[in-house]
């Protein structure tokens, strides 16, 4: 089958211009767009709303990404690593504050005191529900 991108100008060229040199994206296309990023399969993955095996299968040659999530893949690459906010250094991973004792004592509070719970929810309501990123 050979290089889909031996006739690309540069062998540094971006993923956009390597997509319009070819109709397929490589696994190396993926590869190389998440390593200019800065972001992991996984974080490739939740920015387009699918599950890391999904990217791993692409880098693998296993599946390649339909249109849709080409089209986005490019769109990502024009916005560069500011589409992959980084957690700010200090801040707990969402496993580290599940292993905070005092993450356990507030859930006690809330469990033992009704209106807690309910001041607390009303405060919740108003915050972004992370699952709808």
């Amino acid at each position: 089958m050979g290089d889909p991108h031996r006739n690309c100008p540069s062998r540094d060229c971006h993923f956009s211009e390597r997509r319009l040199a070819s109709a397929m994206v490589t696994p190396e296309d993926v590869k190389a767009l998440r390593k200019k990023l800065g972001c992991t399969a996984k974080d490739l993955a939740r920015v387009l709303g699918i599950e890391a095996d999904e990217v791993f299968a692409w880098e693998s040659g296993e599946r390649f990404p339909t249109k849709r999530f080409v089209d986005k893949m490019t769109e990502l690459e024009q916005r560069g690593a500011e589409a992959f906010p980084k957690r700010r250094k200090g801040d707990a991973t969402e496993m580290e504050r599940l292993a905070d004792p005092e993450l356990w004592k507030i859930l006690r509070k809330l469990l033992a005191h009704p209106a807690l719970y309910r001041q607390v929810k009303k405060l919740a309501d108003e915050m972004p529900d992370p699952v709808d990123d």
